[in-house]
């Protein structure tokens, strides 16, 4: 899925905002900006727990649109305070799931955020858009396929040039597809899945390197199955082995040069890789139900995480794995 004119496509999205995303998510762009008072006593949001409906989503990547119950990435809840100010940030997969999350919490804390995704997640891409624009702040969404190189060199020339330089990289966009015998994976899928999750990661931050100067920060998205494997996604999980090694590899190089390079790794997250091949349907009814605290993370869950390593708060991280898994053991 190669775009055919990237600035087209992507004032195609922009032009149908107003009238698309305030109705996909049900309420308007200024209620789901609205967040608690700072400083108020909050009690911890009461998650979904299994068991879930049957479901599935024949294609990937899947849609959060179409999930049940709908993913919380904070629309609602996520309280900025200034941690990202004048920031600029790219982040791939950011329509939807984690980088959907990452892309609210960084506008609400004062960044101007572009994000990829595929032509066909359009409707969650749109949802986006007006989200960080509610914040008060740019959104530059940028669809195309991040397993072709040349897409992913002007996915960051895009991005920079709309945002005026670049502080922050989010490596998140994945491919992940349950396939229970090693023989049944095929050539395509396995080199799908690594295009995707480690040639994409590999290329795009390449490309961004000329663009971040010392107190960039980097992060990308591993997983617990980077050392606690699945059996059943066994290609995934090499590539997120793969991308732990990156990541502490990388943040040798770059540590010289004030650039930090972090992951995150987390355990079952409620988002449309799960229900669109990711997990079985019939798994995906007691999907996290095996974590200590019995349910599956929501991608609202993980964002202040991710404020946290592109933040100056945490100057002194990098190489570093930060876990988040509901229970299990960590990284």
């Amino acid at each position: 899925m190669k775009m055919d004119d990237n600035g087209t496509s992507r004032r195609a999205v922009i032009g149908g905002l107003a009238a698309g995303a305030a109705a996909g998510l049900g309420t308007s762009p200024a209620e789901a900006a609205a967040a608690p008072s700072a400083g108020a006593a909050t009690r911890p949001p009461d998650y979904p727990t299994p068991p879930f409906p049957r479901q599935e989503q024949q294609e990937p990547p899947g849609l959060a649109s179409r999930m049940n119950p709908r993913p919380d990435h904070g629309e609602a809840s996520y309280k900025g305070s200034g941690r990202l100010a004048g920031r600029k940030a790219l982040i791939t997969g950011g329509d939807s799931g984690i980088g959907r999350a990452a892309a609210i919490a960084f506008a609400r804390e004062g960044a101007d955020v572009a994000f990829g995704y595929l032509p066909v997640e359009e409707p969650d891409a749109r949802e986006v858009v007006q989200l960080i624009q509610a914040a008060g702040r740019k959104a530059v969404p940028l669809p195309g396929d991040i397993r072709d190189e040349a897409f992913c060199r002007t996915l960051v020339a895009d991005a920079v040039r709309e945002l005026g330089g670049l502080d922050i990289l989010v490596n998140n966009a994945a491919r992940q597809h349950s396939v229970d015998s090693l023989t049944d994976i095929s050539t395509q899928q396995f080199d799908d899945t690594f295009k995707t999750n480690v040639y994409a990661l590999f290329w795009i931050t390449k490309a961004a390197l000329p663009h971040l100067d010392r107190g960039a920060a980097i992060i990308n998205t591993a997983s617990v199955n980077a050392y606690d494997p699945s059996p059943n996604i066994l290609d995934y999980a090499a590539t997120k082995g793969a991308i732990m090694i990156f990541t502490k590899g990388l943040a040798k190089q770059l540590a010289k040069k004030g650039i930090r390079v972090n992951a995150v790794a987390p355990s079952p997250v409620w988002t449309p890789l799960q229900p669109s091949g990711g997990q079985p349907p019939e798994k995906l009814v007691s999907f996290g139900s095996d974590t200590p605290l019995g349910r599956p993370g929501q991608p609202a869950e993980l964002a202040s995480l991710y404020v946290l390593l592109a933040s100056n708060e945490d100057s002194f991280s990098t190489g570093q794995v930060f876990g988040a898994t509901g229970g299990h053991g960590g990284p």
